[in-house]
């Protein structure tokens, strides 16, 4: 392997047996050995990534792509059915924290037993036990068993362990929210010094926001195959909005599943979503919405001071004077961010023709991460509406940014 990389994975696949009625003592797997019938899921399916010393690295994925069982494979905690995977160096695994602590032993001494299984001697480990102890704030408590520790020490402690043990390759599984805030971010400040030491990184989470911060690329697992593999900030925008789509499938297939209603209720139902949701006299009519991105590809996630077009499709039904069209935007929980219309705008006299489109082109899209709804409006220039239609669509927003609230106003800081 090149001393240039730090990871070589290559070619590997992993499977495994899902047993459906499986004997746990011996008398049940002789007598019902019959019973024992499995099926075999693949997690990965010939997956290959280099991982150069000193970069750091996102995995992402739907739950059960295979993330922490690359990272399993990664820690040699598990091996591939086929392919190889190499490393160089020491490694320190943050993903199952705490394992081999012993309750009835000290914090002290499970300090000794938990850095050991990293690798690390006795010499070692009397070198770093005070950088140790005082990384995880539990010195009034550290000669006290480990049963007496609430959770939350018990996680700061196992951190402390493996963040101090000077590996060459960090791995960590989904464990960055350890501890009270304070502590959390000591545990940030502490991977942004490993990261700069030239520490190689390797992180599995969901938020995409820790990713951003530390890693310089991500890679997107899906099916048990590698999707995409590149710079955040282009990986990011296409998984969210692989997501948001399988969303909406799975929120289509539910309604599917709702018992069929007979013609008279369907028919009820639907005029009462109708007038829930939409009303109007109709005479001009929206006939579909779009989000589009700066290259006009249709999308449900943005990054925030991204390009986002709004695409509104319609039909006239009946010749319209001074018609205008409004856009609401509110937020999942129902607070309204922003609302605007062609007449606000003072775009007067507008002609529609008898089928066409109207964008709404939002240069810099300011709103803050979260999911939000989308109101459309066909109206005349006193209000009366032609077609208003609540929730005609949703989109997520995401940011690199810890901005709280709706949306990131622009802004500048000057101290005296």
């Amino acid at each position: 392997m090149n001393k240039d990389i730090a990871i070589q994975v290559n070619k590997v696949s992993k499977t495994f047996k899902v047993y459906l009625d499986k004997g746990t003592s011996l008398k049940e797997k002789l007598l019902f050995k019959h019973r024992r019938s499995y099926e075999e899921r693949s997690v990965l399916n010939e997956i290959s990534f280099s991982v150069r010393k000193g970069e750091a690295i996102g995995l992402i994925g739907q739950n059960g792509c295979g993330k922490s069982t690359t990272l399993k494979m990664l820690s040699k905690i598990m091996y591939p059915d086929k392919g190889t995977v190499e490393t160089q160096g020491r490694i320190s695994a943050l993903i199952e924290l705490g394992a081999g602590f012993h309750p009835d032993m000290s914090g002290r001494e499970n300090i000794y037993i938990n850095a050991a299984i990293f690798g690390l001697n006795k010499q070692e480990i009397d070198a770093r036990l005070d950088r140790i102890i005082e990384f995880s704030e539990l010195e009034e408590y550290i000669d006290n068993p480990v049963r007496t520790y609430s959770s939350g020490m018990y996680m700061r402690l196992a951190f402390a362990v493996a963040i101090n043990v000077d590996a060459d390759i960090l791995l960590i599984d989904e464990i960055l929210a350890v501890g009270d805030a304070s502590f959390q971010a000591k545990c940030f400040n502490k991977l942004r010094e490993i990261k700069a030491k030239g520490t190689t990184i390797v992180i599995v989470s969901h938020s995409l926001s820790q990713i951003e911060q530390f890693c310089n690329r991500s890679i997107w697992i899906l099916n048990g195959k590698i999707k995409q593999d590149g710079k955040p900030r282009d990986v990011h925008p296409q998984y969210l909005d692989y997501m948001g789509k399988q969303t909406a499938d799975e929120e289509r297939k539910e309604e599917s599943l709702v018992p069929a209603a007979s013609t008279d209720e369907l028919m009820d139902t639907e005029k009462s979503a109708k007038d829930e949701n939409r009303w109007g006299n109709q005479e001009a009519q929206i006939t579909g919405i779009r989000l589009l991105d700066t290259n006009g590809e249709e999308k449900t996630s943005f990054r925030t001071g991204e390009f986002m077009e709004i695409e509104v499709a319609y039909r006239v039904n009946k010749p319209v004077k001074n018609p205008a069209c409004g856009i609401g935007i509110f937020r999942n929980d129902g607070l309204q961010c922003y609302g605007t219309n062609t007449g606000i705008d003072h775009l007067n006299n507008i002609s529609l023709s008898e089928t066409g489109y109207i964008y709404c082109k939002i240069e810099n899209n300011q709103l803050l991460p979260g999911e939000y709804t989308l109101d459309l409006a066909l109206h005349t220039e006193d209000g009366f509406a032609y077609d208003y239609w609540r929730f005609a669509t949703k989109f997520r927003m995401y940011s690199d940014t810890q901005d709280i609230g709706t949306t990131r106003l622009s802004h500048v800081w000057e101290i005296q």
